[in-house]
């Protein structure tokens, strides 16, 4: 009886123990890094906006007039298939704005695991200085980033993703 309960004692602990090779991620921390982008940053056009952390990215892609050079307040729902999307992509090795930003596609470093957002809403703050310069602050709620196994692996919640600018376009007579 004694070895049987050993047994089972031994055998629930390496069950506990095994590694299924899951993905875990328990925080994605991108706070203390900037917001870039690889052109001008226009309202009439999409913009990809994307932030990086040594081998992880965090990208945003906005769809054309999301962004307004008007003083308000705009909330864009997330899903994986638009308007606005996010993604959270792992890398091989370090990856510079040269990736996303080259004319040919780098072929490294290789993505080893890109995450959708599912849902959640990004939340676009537009101010203005004078009546030609707007700055827009960026920030997501409730982001919700699900594998290719279905696992949500976090909501994300972040309070300034970062502030683009846009000119509005001179007037022509």
């Amino acid at each position: 009886m004694k070895k049987s309960w050993l047994f089972s004692l031994v055998f629930i602990f390496i069950l506990n123990g095994c590694n299924d090779g899951d993905l875990q991620i328990e925080t994605l921390d991108f706070d203390s890094f900037d917001i870039q982008n690889c052109e001008t940053v226009e309202i009439a056009i999409e913009n990809v906006l994307f932030k990086i952390n040594s081998d992880e990215a965090l990208i945003l892609e906005l769809p054309a007039n999301l962004l307004v050079n008007e003083v308000g307040t705009v909330t864009s729902t997330v899903s994986n298939s638009g308007p606005s999307m996010i993604t959270y992509r792992i890398f091989s090795d370090v990856v510079t704005n040269d990736y996303f930003c080259a004319t040919v596609p780098l072929t490294a470093p290789q993505v080893l695991e890109e995450i959708p957002a599912q849902s959640g809403d990004v939340t676009i703050v537009t101010t203005t200085t004078d009546s030609l310069t707007f700055t827009h602050q960026i920030t997501f709620s409730e982001i919700s980033l699900v594998t290719s196994t279905n696992t949500r692996i976090t909501d994300l919640t972040i309070n300034d993703f970062g502030t683009v600018t846009t000119l509005k376009p001179a007037e022509t007579n």
